[in-house]
């Protein structure tokens, strides 16, 4: 089920009227209903995938705390490798049969490639990686097995989160299912208020964002430079309005009914570094990979190519995460290189700014600090959505062509229409998403690290439901019409 569905628009307050007229002794059972309910209203026969996890890790928690030694080690190796098996099968083993029958050709072998016709699971990583979260704390007795079934399945099926995270440790979400949550209108009103931020950046951002970045993504040899540029720099505005959008509602949505979820993003095209970027993109992804990965091969406490080592693995595995194509391993590694490259030149940029006499933390040197490391990031983004590395490719060898011409005549009315017009898109349309990303930006700049929807809410009454007005506004006339899933779906 979308989030952004006239179906959620049932589905939802239908839920929550049930959850607060509902016994307590009964509430994980009609939450587990109501998140199959959810899942299957995309593909119904995947939530077998879903329950046979569910299953695998219910079980091994109990025998990972009821055992030791090697026995312990066994059962965690076994529930690691089940569920890792069926992400490999349904998201990986086309990928990795096709490179081997591409180096079976390059040695003249003759090798027949099977191939597996499946549709991947919606948000299996996810659900995947907060079975494992679970699994490795009760491994390492952080926490405690989780007899009740339904409760245990609950937490992995959490309707809310249970297509594209945030992805939640045990520890914290666990227990908010043995609480009983009462009817609070003020926390109420602040879910709600969370919700219609994420559907203004999902559907008045993000959406019509796509319809440029998907035009010239689709087709890039017919385009050229300016198009490239600015089809990418929407992209980023796009996947982050996406996701970040998706984890609004999300979290939003799961404090309307009492839960607490945790904080996926923070602005994080604020950030004044590669590395403080990732400390606030998609956090509960970089936290888990921090806690089961780098941590584990050693961190940074190991000697400095062994540490560089490790953020090499690190974003590897992230960029393999998001998807089975040589696009999301180079995107992965370019991040890596950044990362290092960062850490390696930290002094010389230092000295740099000091010799330039530009002080730190002023708001000039942040500026440059924000906008380098936003250029950086978006040029990323290039391979992360192209389709094949060879287009990823020709656009950034052809990123600057054409762009003495188009800066030339930037402000002329002629040079804008013609770049305008192989887009598709109209004047007021580039003048509507141009102020809607400018809202965003300045929005998130002047909330500060609380978030934009707790800024709402801190307002008069007057001015709160001034803008809680617009944003329904914005949504009625400026909404993308259309079916539109959100981006990390497919991952």
């Amino acid at each position: 089920m979308l989030f952004n569905s006239f179906h959620f628009l049932i589905f939802f307050p239908t839920v929550v009227a049930l959850y607060f007229l509902f016994p307590a002794k009964w509430r994980n059972a009609l939450l587990l209903a109501a998140s199959a309910y959810f899942y299957m209203a995309l593909i119904p026969k995947y939530i077998l995938v879903l329950v046979y996890l569910v299953i695998i890790d219910y079980i091994a928690g109990i025998l990972l705390e009821r055992s030791s030694g090697r026995r312990k080690k066994v059962f965690l190796y076994a529930s690691i490798v089940s569920n890792i098996g069926v992400l490999f099968i349904f998201k990986y083993f086309n990928f990795f049969i096709d490179n081997i029958a591409t180096v079976a050709d390059m040695l003249n072998l003759n090798y027949s490639a099977p191939v597996l016709y499946f549709i991947l699971p919606v948000g299996l990583s996810f659900h995947t990686f907060q079975s494992l979260s679970y699994v490795i704390e009760v491994y390492r007795g952080n926490q405690r097995a989780e007899r009740n079934f339904i409760t245990y399945a609950v937490y992995v099926m959490f309707f809310p989160q249970l297509v594209a995270g945030p992805i939640e440790r045990p520890g914290h979400l666990l227990p908010q299912f043995k609480v009983f949550h009462r009817f609070d209108w003020e926390r109420i009103k602040s879910g709600l208020s969370l919700m219609l931020w994420g559907f203004f950046k999902k559907m008045v951002i993000a959406d019509n964002a796509a319809r440029v970045v998907n035009t010239v993504y689709a087709d890039p040899h017919s385009f050229g430079g300016a198009h490239f540029i600015i089809a990418t720099v929407l992209f980023s505005f796009q996947i982050y309005c996406d996701f970040s959008g998706y984890s609004d509602i999300a979290i939003g949505g799961a404090r309307v009914i009492g839960f607490d979820l945790t904080t996926n993003f923070n602005r994080p095209y604020l950030s004044r570094s590669i590395s403080e970027f990732w400390r606030r993109w998609h956090m509960t992804l970089m936290s888990w990979f921090r806690d089961y990965v780098y941590i584990p091969l050693g961190g940074s406490r190991v000697g400095s190519a062994r540490a560089l080592f490790n953020i090499l693995i690190v974003f590897l595995i992230s960029g393999l995460w998001h998807g089975a194509a040589w696009t999301f391993v180079v995107w992965g590694l370019l991040n890596a290189a950044y990362v290092i490259l960062g850490k390696f030149t930290l002094n010389i940029r230092r000295r740099a700014m000091a010799l330039s006499g530009l002080a730190r933390g002023s708001k000039t040197s942040d500026f440059l600090s924000i906008f380098a490391t936003f250029s950086l990031v978006t040029f990323s983004w290039i391979f992360f959505r192209a389709e094949s590395i060879d287009d990823a490719l020709y656009m950034v060898s052809n990123l600057l062509s054409g762009m003495g011409e188009f800066l030339s005549g930037v402000f002329a009315v002629e040079t804008l229409r013609r770049t305008a017009s192989p887009l598709g898109v109209s004047a007021p349309f580039v003048v509507m998403l141009t102020l809607s990303i400018c809202a965003l930006i300045y929005a998130e700049y002047k909330s500060g690290s609380s978030g934009v929807s707790e800024m709402i809410d801190a307002k008069s009454r007057k001015i709160r439901y001034s803008l809680y007005y617009a944003l329904i506004l914005a949504l009625m006339f400026f909404a993308f019409q259309g079916d539109s899933p959100f981006i990390y779906f497919q991952f």
